[in-house]
C-alpha cells in the first residue's frame, strides 16, 4: 500500500518505520528535511502535495489544528492523494478542526478519520499505542491493517471523538503526573526516599503506567522530551474549550492546565518532557522563597 507520512517528529519517525517494516511503499514529508531523512527507507519529498501525491492512505502527525489545517488544505496534501484515500488524522488537535477537515476531505471524494495516540515514543516505537478513532466503522475497518502495524486501534463514535478521547485521556496524565509529582515533593520533603516510595507503590492501588513510567523519570531525573510540556498544555486548553463548551466545569483540570502555563511560560519548560511537572515544583519553590 502506498502510505504518505505527514510529519517525521519524536512520533511520527517511529510510525513509518513501523509502516515501512509491515510491507508498506512510505513517503514522508517533515518541515525539518533532516527529520525526514532520519526514516530508514521511506522516500522523503519536498513538499506535502509531493509526497502524498496519488497515496492509499494520507497519515498526519502534526502539532496542532492551524498546523494540520495548513499541510492538509493550504500546501495541498488531500488534493494531492489518490481518489478514494484514506485521511488519518493522527496528531492531537481540537476536535472542531477534524470534524472541518473531514467535510473538506468528503468534498474531495476522500475518507476521513481522526485517530490520535497514547502510548508516548516508547508506544510508537513497539507498535503498541492506543490509536482512538473518530470516524465511520467502513473507514474505520479500510483502515485497521494499517492501524494494527502501530497499536491498539478503538472506534470511539464519529469524527471528532476520537480526539475527545484523547483529550480525556490528556487529563488522566496530566493530573496524575502532578499528583505523583507532589506525592515524591511530599515524601522528600519528609525524609522519605522518593525512589524507594516508587517501588514500595507498585501493586498497590497508587500503582499506575504513570507512577511506572513517569515516575521513573522523576527519580533519575531524566526528562528528555518523549511528551513536551507545551504539548501537554496545548491538550489541556483543548479539553477546557470542550468542557467550556458543553458548560462543564473541570476544577482539576483548570488547576493542573494553570500548574502547566506556569512551568511552560515562567520556568522554562516547554521543551522539558512533561513528567518535569516534578522540575517546576523545585522551581516555583526557590522563586517563592527567593533563592
Amino acid at each position: 500500500m502506498k502510505i504518505c507520512v505527514l510529519g517525521t517528529g519524536l512520533m511520527g519517525a517511529p510510525m513509518a518505520r513501523r509502516l515501512i517494516a509491515g510491507g508498506h511503499d512510505v513517503s514522508v514529508w517533515n518541515r525539518s528535511r533532516a527529520r525526514a531523512e532520519a526514516v530508514e527507507g521511506a522516500q522523503v519529498r519536498d513538499t506535502p502535495a509531493e509526497a502524498a501525491a496519488g497515496a492509499e492512505v494520507v497519515l498526519s502527525m502534526l502539532i496542532d489544528g492551524p498546523a494540520t489545517r495548513a499541510v492538509l488544505v493550504e500546501a495541498g496534501a488531500m488534493e494531492a492523494a489518490g481518489q478514494g484515500a484514506l485521511i488519518l488524522d493522527m496528531g492531537s488537535v481540537d476536535p472542531a478542526t477534524d470534524i472541518a477537515l473531514a467535510e473538506a476531505a468528503r468534498a474531495l471524494g476522500l475518507r476521513y478519520l481522526d485517530a490520535p495516540v497514547s502510548g508516548g515514543v516508547t508506544g510508537a516505537e513497539a507498535g503498541t499505542l492506543a490509536i482512538l478513532v473518530g470516524g465511520s466503522e467502513a473507514d474505520f475497518a479500510a483502515a485497521k491493517p494499517v492501524f494494527d502495524l502501530m497499536g491498539r486501534p478503538t472506534l470511539l463514535g464519529p469524527v471528532g471523538a476520537g480526539q475527545v478521547a484523547k483529550l480525556a485521556n490528556q487529563l488522566i496524565v496530566a493530573t496524575t503526573i502532578g499528583t505523583v509529582a507532589e506525592a515524591f515533593r511530599l515524601a522528600e520533603a519528609a525524609g522519605c526516599d522518593p525512589a524507594k516510595l516508587r517501588e514500595a507503590l507498585k501493586g498497590g492501588f497508587a500503582d499506575s503506567r504513570i507512577l511506572d513510567l513517569h515516575g521513573g523519570r522523576m527519580v533519575r531525573g531524566d526528562f528528555v522530551p518523549g511528551g513536551r510540556s507545551v504539548i501537554q498544555l496545548k491538550d489541556l486548553d483543548n479539553a477546557l474549550k470542550v468542557a467550556h463548551e458543553h458548560d462543564l466545569d473541570l476544577p482539576l483540570g483548570h488547576t493542573v492546565a494553570e500548574a502547566f502555563r506556569d512551568f511552560v511560560l515562567n520556568h522554562d519548560g516547554a521543551e522539558m518532557d512533561h513528567s518535569a511537572y516534578y522540575v517546576w515544583l523545585e522551581r516555583r519553590a526557590r522563586t517563592r522563597s527567593g533563592s
